[in-house]
């Protein structure tokens, strides 16, 4: 039978980085095995809600380019994908309706620690006659509907985590006789997720670590639903890079801060995959196909290499550093065919357009596509567009300190020979116009002046741009044009006096 998970976010706020991770692994997980996922809203909890949550989650994955099979917007066989479906289907004896207070519930909390005692209730409404409690709902007294923990059927031992292994029995860290319907008629989280994922089918659970100590309360649940559990695989938890928990409430990990300051969606879930993949058990069959802890994959070849078993249990941090390196990796990739060369020149044309909207900046798509490929290696995102290289959009800032900075050590005459014979040799002698031949007349024309290379091209650089580091001079003058370059160079010769008397 093929595979059918679910990713099931509450709609609580932003989609975030471990959320988009599990999201992840679950299309993975269904893409390799030729299975099925679903994204389902887990909606039980109506006062937490934020507005347009949903709307950001789908957003979200649709940036990422994680296409769910079925969920809000694509009807399925496995609908509703809002809202827990059923609350009442324990049998008699497993569930039982408690009317106690939240004052009753705190004094007894309280009551039961000072005993020494690591009960959370006391059964207080466990015996109530049939009769009270069918008069008490009659009128309309707020109650919720508890999980009888001393009725439980026994179980088989769980079968062992997909990532974690084997497991202790955590029993005695859940509360006693567990709420499972709220006094709003909400189910709780708990009840809904395991009636949703049987009745939707669901045959393997992949999920945050956060959810192991909960494990034990749902396998009570479809021992009492006479049900049969799905397989589980919970996965480790990120950190920042303090060593700290990531939140969704601390910290910078919303994956529309990402979206925003120009990630490539590709280089995100590259690095998201990466955590925590790469080390594997002696015991696995998989060494050979276990990723780098820097490989460079699409979405395609993260599917085709995913292995369950290969993921390690242990907490992994997210390294801002592997992000930049995969994104600069990925944008390298993107830009190796035209199609794509030409994507990343349209997007750059916004990011220009905004920096610069009061300049008559060269912003031609056919142009930025120039300026991206003689940046190669030096742009982390397309964001940086503007700020790695503004003398390709505006005129160079000789003005400023690294400009002037660039003139220690060459003399004026220095400067105007190189600046005045190259213009010269290019109005005269340039007819074609290619980096390398730009480079060639260069170093002819370095060689009639007589001034020392560094000088020479120092001078050159300092004219065409105004920044120390960058592409060569060569490859400037090439983007920039004959023309654009030699009224740089000549605007510079006319300037250049003041920089040296000044």
């Amino acid at each position: 039978m093929a595979p059918l998970l679910r990713f099931a976010p509450s709609p609580t706020g932003p989609l975030h980085l471990g959320g988009l991770r599990t999201a992840l692994f679950n299309h993975a997980f269904a893409r390799k095995l030729g299975g099925h996922w679903i994204l389902r809203i887990e909606d039980t909890d109506t006062t937490r809600t934020v507005p347009h949550s949903v709307e950001g989650i789908q957003h979200g994955l649709t940036w990422a380019g994680l296409d769910f099979d079925f969920g809000p917007g694509r009807v399925g066989p496995h609908g509703p994908y809002f809202q827990p479906t059923t609350a009442n289907k324990l049998q008699n004896g497993h569930a039982y309706r408690c009317f106690c207070s939240p004052d009753r519930l705190s004094q007894t909390r309280e009551r039961l620690a000072r005993a020494g005692l690591n009960s959370t209730y006391d059964k207080h409404c466990l015996s109530l006659p049939s009769e009270e409690v069918a008069r008490r709902v009659r009128a309309g007294e707020k109650n919720v509907v508890r999980l009888n923990d001393s009725m439980l059927p026994v179980r088989a031992e769980p079968e062992p985590d997909l990532i974690f292994g084997s497991l202790r029995d955590a029993h005695a860290s859940l509360p006693t006789d567990p709420v499972l319907l709220k006094s709003d008629l909400f189910p709780t989280y708990h009840l809904a997720s395991v009636i949703d994922d049987h009745e939707m089918g669901i045959t393997h659970v992949l999920r945050g670590e956060e959810w192991l100590a909960s494990l034990p309360l749902h396998l009570d649940l479809y021992a009492a639903l006479s049900l049969t559990p799905p397989k589980y695989a919970h996965l480790p938890i990120l950190l920042n890079t303090d060593g700290s928990k990531m939140s969704k409430r601390k910290g910078d990990v919303q994956v529309l801060d990402y979206m925003r300051r120009g990630w490539e969606p590709d280089a995100v879930l590259n690095w998201l995959a990466l955590a925590g993949w790469g080390t594997h058990t002696e015991s696995s069959s998989h060494g050979d196909q276990v990723p780098g802890r820097t490989a460079v994959m699409s979405l395609s070849e993260i599917v085709d290499n995913f292995e369950l078993d290969a993921l390690t249990h242990r907490r992994t941090t997210l390294d801002p550093v592997k992000l930049e390196y995969l994104n600069k990796h990925h944008l390298v990739r993107s830009r190796s065919t035209e199609s794509g060369l030409r994507a990343q020149a349209l997007r750059g044309q916004g990011y220009i357009r905004d920096a610069f909207p009061d300049t008559n900046a060269s912003t031609p798509v056919e142009y930025i596509e120039k300026v991206i490929l003689a940046l190669q290696g030096r742009l982390v995102t397309l964001m940086d567009l503007p700020t790695a290289a503004p003398y390709f959009f505006i005129p160079p800032a000789w003005d400023d300190a690294e400009a002037r900075a660039m003139l220690d050590g060459i003399s004026l005459a220095d400067y105007q020979a190189a600046v005045r014979g190259t213009v010269e040799c290019l109005v005269k002698s340039m007819s074609q116009w290619d980096v390398q031949t730009i480079a060639d007349s260069l170093h002819a024309q370095n060689s009639v002046a007589g001034i020392k290379p560094a000088r020479f091209m120092t001078g050159l650089r300092h004219a065409t741009s105004g920044v120390k580091n960058g592409p060569s001079v060569a490859e400037i003058m090439y983007v920039l044009g004959k023309q654009k370059t030699i009224t740089r160079l000549e605007e510079a010769d006319r300037s250049c006096h003041a920089w040296f008397t000044s």
